[in-house]
């Protein structure tokens, strides 16, 4: 018996050797690397190149890593998956070869032998973009366009001058055509100059741009405004009152004593909220505009003390404007939306409720003509099939023209 159970256990010690063999070299895994990749071509960019290639017939490649300097001196890794047949390399900013190491990678992560390719980049898309670069004069500031044919991110610095201090700001875009409006600036004559930079730290040189005067911006006093009640919805209800969109009064979250909103109340208007509700104002003068604000209402009645009412069911979210000279005929200005940043539960970023106290800001496509009647055209609210509330709105142009 002590022969037989002897030979049980040590046949017991052996199999666990062979499973430990066994698993140890299952953890050691694959170590063979795979095949190098055949390059077909080479294809220089704008500050970069496209390489393509054809992949081993190895069945287990997870990705190509392409490694070379960049031209700031730094050692970049770009990877393309399996899927691919080519690989970007790109952020450089030089006109000269550049050699670039290729190597397969497999699912163990084994590495194949480096395939060496040499690249001599076009200039980089930076430089485009500043050449494109065009600064015209507009309501309270400028107009700065400008083309970016690779379509990557860019940050144009923008020096502005009044010949005491300077000022820089930063726009940034991957558009491949970019219009951007940079407002809050004084009717005086300014310096305007711009460099180019890309997320690699790549820059141009600072050039200036032009010489410009802002163009003088107002707020359009809403003293002279009144509703054309026929062409209108019914916004009186309760403590509401049409006429408080444009009171100057903007309403707060912390009281309704100022009560300055308009209740659209579908009872008062058919029985139903048949989208779009319009507003219609005569300013009785002639103005221009190529910018706005809309408030929310804020104060909440028997909601929670410690959060405002916006972006709530009954605020009014996206809308169109129209102008006109007599109140028939209508030229659409734009079409607009609030948006909406709640989440699934309900919750809204303090950024968003900052933006909503502070007014939401519009820009239309470019100054409008001159026009003497307005019509705000609302198109949705946060999901309110009974109400529709707003607190203010405000244009700004040219006034009285």
């Amino acid at each position: 018996m002590k022969t037989l159970a002897n030979k049980l256990v040590l046949c017991s010690a052996l199999l666990f050797c062979v499973v430990l063999i066994s698993c140890s070299s299952d953890e050691e895994g694959d170590t063979t690397p795979p095949s190098p990749l055949t390059v077909i071509s080479v294809t220089p960019t704008n500050g970069g190149g496209i390489i393509t290639y054809d992949l081993p017939n190895d069945n287990d490649v997870l990705y190509v890593r392409a490694v070379y300097t960049n031209t700031n001196g730094a050692e970049v890794s770009r990877a393309s998956s399996s899927y691919n047949n080519n690989i970007e390399v790109s952020g450089l900013n030089q006109t000269t070869p550049l050699t670039i190491a290729l190597y397969v990678v497999d699912e163990s992560y084994n590495q194949s032998e480096p395939v060496y390719v040499e690249l001599t980049p076009l200039e980089s898309f930076i430089f485009l973009v500043q050449e494109s670069i065009e600064i015209t004069p507009d309501l309270g500031g400028m107009r700065v366009t400008w083309e970016n044919i690779e379509s990557k991110t860019v940050f144009v610095f923008l020096h502005i001058n009044d010949g005491l201090e300077e000022e820089v700001r930063i726009l940034s875009s991957n558009a491949a055509e970019e219009v951007i409006f940079v407002r809050g600036l004084e009717p005086i004559e300014l310096t305007v100059s711009t460099r180019v930079e890309d997320t690699d730290e790549n820059s141009t040189a600072l050039e200036q741009k032009a010489i410009l005067t802002p163009l003088f911006e107002e707020v359009i006093d809403k003293s002279t405004w009144s509703l054309m009640a026929s062409q209108s919805v019914d916004g009186n209800a309760w403590e509401g009152a049409t006429v408080n969109f444009w009171d100057d009064v903007v309403d707060t979250p912390d009281t309704d004593a100022d009560n300055s909103y308009f209740i659209i109340w579908r009872d008062q208007n058919g029985g139903s909220l048949n989208w779009p509700l319009d507003f219609v104002i005569d300013l009785n003068k002639t103005v221009k505009i190529h910018r706005f604000k809309v408030w929310q209402r804020a104060f909440w009645y028997n909601g929670p003390g410690d959060t405002p009412y916006y972006f709530q069911e009954e605020n009014m979210k996206s809308f169109n404007l129209y102008a006109s000279n007599d109140a028939q005929t209508w030229e659409e200005l734009g079409q607009f939306d609030i948006g909406d940043p709640r989440d699934s539960e309900g919750n809204i970023p303090a950024a968003s409720l900052e933006d909503a106290v502070n007014g939401h800001d519009f820009e239309l496509d470019g100054v409008s003509d001159a026009f003497r009647y307005f019509k705000i055209s609302l198109t949705s609210n946060y999901g309110s099939e009974t109400y529709v509330h707003g607190s203010e709105i405000t244009l700004y142009g040219l006034d009285n023209l």
